[in-house]
């Protein structure tokens, strides 16, 4: 192919947007940045003279490498349709779009069910090769090596094989324009001379490794016992981990309290790993599933004939946890009978099975969970003041996840991770947007509502895609917490204005329903765009995919069949 001529731009500018007000920049669902070019050329020559040429080469070619596999997914969403040339000239056009570079095409030939490619293209005024010439001066070797990453990257992801892009020609050696030329890495003579700059193993993953060691060592040292495996780096949940590993090391009994899905049978967990019983048994009992008839007969256990279908004696969940931890959950729902056994065990030590006269020796771990105020159900009459006082010796608060937004990031990635593989279905991650939305939403739910979310997200997302703000919330109109305000894509609320109220009435007079109001918005745009998806979804402030499961949806069509295209 030659003389290729790039198609108009118009849907990769839409995809730009920016916010004064929460200083974000997005390019689709990507969080973008605006340098100086004095500032990138400043940090490229410090880098240069901090770790030598060959190891700033070799970061520079993978942090361009990066955001080129990034555009890629962008021009598989945008014009994974269009005609191959078309789709593949994303990049270049992005690239443009960036600041980096004016690409022009010399020539192209690739066909991606064989994988046959070649690629050359003239580079005129890019950032790298100026700024190089102009902080250290002209130079034979070539410079551009974000740019190379980026090509490299780009044109990596779109063939599904390595492509090598290398640079015969650059503007920092006093050629009018730069020249690069690609094709798959096993056509190129010299492959090996280049393969390790776009290798994992720089100077950075060895300061990464060598830091990973010293906090490592660190950690052994301190006296704040690690979450040993749970997730979280917040100061509050951090505290919450640091009170359990002091718990551990003594008999003391444990009062977990924390809303419902903060994972408070994992911290019970942890205690019973890091004391000194974690190699006999830990039984959890959720109080709150057993009934009322037969919590005694769970607990304590039973006697053969203490009851009708009571056919043999079977020990309970005290016995079995015996030398070891017992975790009592939602204990504030135990009836008052079952209560006065629980607190003869606390202070004897000692259990009868439902329908027999032995009294049995026990040696439990007691560890309690709760989300309700057993204060309170002291003063109601609903739970014993004498079980209330030695089962509240050594209160632990799991905070809510709305207080430890800074540990969605980290949440998020182990449960792709894990769900990815639970469900066979790896996927490269979660957008920036979809991912401040995370944070923003206020998850009444805790940990196990996040987890549902996300793993929603994954199940809707394209095979090897992201996890987009769509996928995460495909039904924007449903309530929260705190009303009947409909979700914006950010998943908060929105606020209204004296000129909206007006509107709100006229349209409420007007005595249409709510859906009649959205189908005729979502038509009015898509009619005042004169049809074009990208512009009416930005007009309404969503994204393209957003837009299009609405108009499928007002359609007639349900929610689930929706979520299957």
């Amino acid at each position: 192919m030659s003389a290729i001529k790039y198609p108009k731009n118009h849907d990769l500018r839409e995809l730009i947007s920016f916010s004064a007000e929460t200083g974000h920049i997005w390019l689709a669902e990507s969080r973008m940045l605006m340098l100086h070019v004095a500032a990138m050329a400043a940090l490229r020559h410090e880098l240069i003279n901090l770790v030598g040429v060959e190891h700033a080469r070799n970061l520079l070619t993978r942090v361009g490498y990066v955001s080129g596999m990034n555009d890629a997914e962008i021009a598989r969403k945008i014009r994974g349709t269009a005609h191959p040339v078309d789709a593949f000239v994303v990049g270049p056009q992005l690239h443009m779009l960036e600041g980096s570079v004016q690409v022009t095409p010399v020539s192209m030939d690739f066909d991606l069910t064989s994988g046959r490619f070649y690629g050359e293209f003239l580079w005129t005024h890019s950032w790298e090769a100026e700024s190089h010439a102009k902080t250290l001066g002209h130079t034979d070797d070539p410079v551009c090596w974000m740019q190379i990453g980026y090509a490299s990257g780009y044109t990596s992801a779109f063939m599904g094989q390595f492509i090598l892009f290398k640079e015969v020609e650059c503007a920092a050696s006093g050629r009018a324009q730069c020249r690069i030329v690609g094709k798959p890495l096993k056509e190129w003579e010299d492959a090996e001379d280049y393969r390790h700059f776009f290798a994992q193993d720089s100077i950075l993953s060895q300061l990464l490794d060598l830091q990973k060691q010293v906090e490592t060592l660190r950690q052994s040292m301190s006296r704040t016992p690690s979450c040993d495996g749970m997730i979280g780096a917040s100061a509050r949940f951090r505290q919450a981990c640091h009170l359990i590993g002091r718990a551990a090391v003594s008999q003391v009994t444990v009062l977990l309290q924390g809303e419902t899905g903060v994972g408070k049978e994992r911290f019970a967990r942890l205690l019973h790993k890091q004391s000194n019983r974690k190699n006999a048994a830990f039984i959890a009992v959720n109080c709150a599933a057993i009934p009322d008839n037969l919590i005694e007969a769970e607990l304590f256990g039973v006697e053969k004939g203490a009851y009708t279908g009571a056919q043999q004696s079977r020990m309970g969940r005290f016995e079995r946890a015996d030398g070891g931890t017992l975790f009592l959950d939602e204990v504030g729902e135990l009836p008052l009978a079952a209560q006065a056994k629980l607190l003869r065990v606390l202070q004897e030590g000692e259990i009868e099975r439902l329908g027999d006269q032995k009294v049995r020796r026990v040696n439990v771990r007691l560890v309690t969970a709760t989300h309700v105020d057993l204060k309170q159900a002291v003063q109601a009459g609903r739970f014993r003041a004498d079980l209330y006082y030695p089962i509240n010796v050594y209160p632990v608060h799991i905070p809510p996840l709305r207080e430890r937004q800074g540990d969605i990031p980290l949440l998020v990635d182990a449960m792709i991770e894990r769900l990815s593989v639970l469900h066979e279905k790896p996927i490269a991650g979660i957008t920036d947007k979809a991912l401040r939305a995370l944070q923003q939403h206020p998850w009444p739910g805790n940990v196990r509502e996040l987890e549902n979310a996300v793993e929603l997200g994954l199940i809707l997302a394209e095979p090897g895609g992201y996890i987009e703000l769509d996928n995460l919330f495909p039904d924007h109109g449903s309530n929260t917490e705190t009303g009947n305000s409909r979700l914006n894509p950010a998943g908060y609320l929105q606020k209204t204005t004296p000129q909206h109220d007006v509107l709100y009435d006229t349209l409420l007079d007007a005595g249409l329903s709510l859906d009649d109001i959205e189908r005729n918005l979502l038509n009015h745009a898509v009619h005042k765009a004169e049809g074009n998806l990208s512009r009416a979804a930005r007009m309404l402030g969503i994204t393209r995919p957003q837009l299009a499961y609405w108009l499928k949806k007002s359609a007639g069509r349900s929610a689930e069949e929706v979520a299957c295209d």
